[in-house]
């Protein structure tokens, strides 16, 4: 039973003769020895000092010696005595007689171009050649088994044919296998890069390892030169301490000493009115030199024990710990973050978010995703993405209450949402001149409320609010007012242009005024001249009704014109432009 194609056969008398030969495969085994018996019977040159010889290009058939082309031209040379020699191919070369190739002596019949081989014959009827195919016992088959062998009935095929078609599955089979061996080779080449990258990462982690701990190393070493520091003073301040009380104690001792010889020698004295001159001074005397010998006088007053203790343990264990986190612990999604509400608050139509991870999370955290809804019960939208752990929202709408949240990322993906924190805004607006986006030529002062300039030029300030809804009202005070200059009062994009006058681009609506009259301008396109000016005192003030969505102006509590801009909406900042003839405070706003 063949164990390819599990088809069993029973032998006759021919025995193992009888199966089927692979012709192909002694075809291909024909070749080859024909390839090798070809290689090896190349003639060499009989007179090459070289080791191997070249090649022989000619044979002298008078001479019979194979030469090279180099030795034919040296040492066989077409004059003289070998003008008459004959000079043929080597043997076994194409050109050589007998040598094979192309059509040989054998040609024509049932001989080709491979080699002259005969074709093959039915292994059933000796004289027929193969031209059919049976495609049910899937053999080739002559004609005479179609007609008297058993495969009368069996579905046939042209050989031809049948040769083409499978030679054709062949190829497209060995067109798939040929595009899978090439992506092997490319799955080498990628296996052979990944050893490199292994290679120069476990170079690039020991080096970073070992930068590691010596950075470990040498803040140990640091902080044992503090600490030996703290234990040097310690002892500098216990001897000095000791040796005070010692040349103290020694004084005291040697005057004492000094006192008891000399009483004794008053005491020895038999002369009472000579005793009693002196002995009530000097009876005070010593009583004041035992009194400075007073309860603690004799005790030291440091001990020799070091009222320091060093507790290494828990840096010890943290040193036994230390260990890579990905072997003890498989990466996940990062866990839940905590808001920290005490950090959380809101300024004006700004909010403050805070948050933290929770202790002891060893999941490793690339970013954070703040999301805020609309201030009015909407979607939550993304605000922020980013690794800090502190973010101020601005621009937001007054009076209003917004949701917050916030989650976590790593490589393993977005972990869950925080709890939901509720931040309500300010009720009414209060801002100053912001000095951060103001132009350099601007001058501010009394806590950011009063601006003028260095400029003859008009140069633009922004207040610190931005409004995108609601109505809002706010009042401006000219402090100085000289050389008639036309300052403008109105609002502005966060981006307006602000090294000319307020009004003059796209990004701005304002009413400039002088001394006499006054002018709206937006695009620098000047409408609705009003009379009436400003001087110093006047009060400018500017409502901006986001509601319906218009700006009118008023000098003096009296309406400037008519509403001057309408059909505005957005996120608008209060907004001025001066120079320095020019001095404004910000006085209400509401």
């Amino acid at each position: 039973t063949c164990p390819q194609c599990h088809r069993s056969a029973s032998l006759d008398h021919r025995g193992l003769r009888g199966f089927q030969r692979n012709r192909l495969l002694e075809a291909i085994v024909q070749r080859y020895q024909q390839g090798r018996a070809a290689a090896a019977a190349t003639a060499k040159c009989q007179l090459c000092d070289r080791s191997p010889p070249e090649p022989a290009a000619v044979l002298c058939e008078q001479c019979e010696v194979l030469y090279c082309s180099a030795c034919q031209l040296r040492c066989h040379p077409a004059r003289g005595p070998f003008a008459k020699h004959r000079l043929a191919p080597p043997p076994g070369h194409p050109g050589a007689p007998g040598g094979g190739g192309g059509d040989g002596g054998d040609g024509g019949g049932g001989k080709g171009a491979s080699g002259g081989r005969k074709l093959p014959t039915c292994a059933e009827h000796d004289l027929e050649n193969y031209s059919m195919y049976c495609v049910s016992c899937r053999s080739p088959v002559c004609y005479q088994c179609l007609e008297e062998g058993k495969h009368g009935k069996h579905d046939v095929k042209a050989l031809g044919a049948m040769w083409k078609q499978h030679k054709a599955q062949l190829s497209q089979a060995l067109n798939g296998v040929s595009d899978k061996a090439k992506e092997a080779k490319e799955f080498l080449v990628q296996l052979k890069n990944l050893l490199q990258q292994i290679q120069e990462n476990g170079l690039d982690y020991e080096a970073c390892l070992v930068a590691q701990c010596d950075a470990l190393v040498d803040a140990l070493t640091r902080q044992k030169a503090k600490l030996l520091t703290k234990v040097t003073k310690e002892r500098e301040h216990k001897l000095k301490v000791v040796w005070d009380q010692i040349n103290h104690c020694t004084l005291k001792l040697r005057q004492s000493t000094g006192l008891m010889e000399y009483c004794l020698e008053v005491i020895k004295e038999n002369d009472p009115s000579g005793f009693l001159q002196i002995s009530d001074a000097l009876i005070k005397r010593v009583q004041v030199s035992q009194e400075q010998w007073v309860k603690g006088a004799l005790e030291p007053k440091v001990s020799a024990e070091f009222d320091l203790t060093l507790d290494s343990e828990p840096l010890l264990q943290s040193i036994h710990q230390l260990d890579f986190i990905q072997m003890k612990f498989p990466v996940t999604v990062p866990p839940v973050p905590l808001l920290q509400l005490e950090k959380c608050c809101t300024r004006n139509n700004s909010v403050t978010l805070a948050w933290r991870m929770p202790p002891l999370s060893h999941n490793p955290v690339e970013g954070y995703i703040l999301e805020l809804d609309d201030g009015d019960g909407g979607q939550f939208r993304e605000v922020y993405v980013g690794k800090e752990t502190l973010c101020t929202i601005d621009g937001l709408h007054f009076n209003s209450t917004y949701n917050a949240r916030v989650k976590a990322f790593n490589s393993s993906g977005v972990g869950p949402y925080s709890k939901t924190v509720i931040l309500q805004t300010s009720d009414v607006a209060w801002f100053t001149f912001d000095p951060s986006s103001a132009h350099r030529d601007i001058v501010l002062s009394n806590d950011n409320q009063t601006a003028t300039c260095n400029s003859y030029d008009d140069r633009v300030v922004l207040g610190t609010a931005a409004f995108s809804k609601g109505v809002h009202y706010w009042e401006l005070h000219v402090d100085r007012y000289d050389n008639h200059p036309d300052p403008a009062f109105g609002i502005a994009r966060i981006n307006v242009v602000k090294d000319m006058m307020l009004g003059k681009d796209d990004k701005a609506w304002a009413m400039y005024v002088d001394n006499n009259r006054s002018w709206f301008m937006h695009c620098n396109s000047h409408t609705n001249r009003t009379e009436g000016g400003v001087s110093k005192g006047a009060t400018v003030g500017v409502l901006l009704d986001l509601n319906k969505h218009n700006l009118t102006f008023y000098i003096n509590g009296q309406q400037q014109g008519p509403p001057a801009f309408e059909n505005v909406e957005g996120v608008f900042m209060p907004a001025l432009s001066l120079n320095r003839n020019v001095q404004v405070s910000l006085l209400q706003f509401s």
